[in-house]
């Protein structure tokens, strides 16, 4: 089956601090973009990314393209107001139905076996959502100050979220609004259950200057 990744990198990474927007920070002497395009065009021969950067960063976002291996596999379309924006303007360049997975441009430590997992879930059981426990103590805020939770019934949830694609297109076709923070729950909202799979504790978002400090760790050995 056809497949294709929806690769979000439209954010300005304000929270890192930094002149430049967090994916085309530099980790080990390569753009953080640079390692999440180099895993998925690893996984299948046949994968084809859809890149969303910010309209002002398009060029940038070229020159990181024509460093990875198979840049033709490779398509760039500028992203949008919100993450729901983005990723419907990405999807807008599946033609086909197929296998879609949508990832956090910045989880630069995602890993092949992952990739893979994911789609084959995604073909067998409609989605594959990866998620990981949650080692923290959780209390939920409410009107009277707050309250615990029981952990082991949290999770965390990473990317890719991969879907059958007529799951995935006809959710982002069909959304009532835009305030989500991720594809599973769009999905959710048009009715679709999600199925959950293992997810890697390293595949971390860049999104403080510490993570950053922990992908090098991490790329180091």
């Amino acid at each position: 089956m056809k497949k294709y990744v929806v690769v979000v990198a439209g954010g300005s990474g304000a929270r890192m601090g930094a002149a430049q927007p967090k994916q085309f920070l530099l980790l080990r002497g390569r753009p953080v973009l640079w390692y999440t395009l180099t895993v998925f065009l690893a996984a299948y021969d046949d994968l084809e990314v859809v890149l969303v950067l910010p309209a002002e960063h398009m060029e940038a976002g070229q020159a990181v393209v024509d460093a990875v291996s198979s840049p033709s596999r490779v398509r760039l379309v500028v992203g949008g107001e919100t993450r729901f924006h983005s990723v419907r303007n990405g999807l807008a360049l599946v033609k086909e139905d197929a296998l879609i997975a949508v990832h956090d441009g910045v989880r630069c430590l995602v890993g092949v076996d992952l990739v893979r997992r994911c789609f084959e879930h995604a073909e067998k059981f409609g989605s594959a959502i990866p998620v990981v426990e949650c080692a923290d103590s959780v209390r939920l805020v409410n009107s009277e100050g707050s309250e615990p939770i029981d952990r082991s019934v949290v999770k965390l949830v990473q990317t890719p979220q991969t879907f059958q694609g007529s799951l995935l297109l006809r959710a982002y076709s069909e959304a009532p609004g835009v305030s989500f923070t991720d594809d599973a729950t769009v999905v959710e909202a048009s009715g679709v259950a999600v199925h959950l799979i293992a997810g890697d504790k390293t595949n971390i978002k860049i999104t403080l200057p510490i993570d950053l400090a922990i992908a090098e760790q991490v790329l180091g050995g």
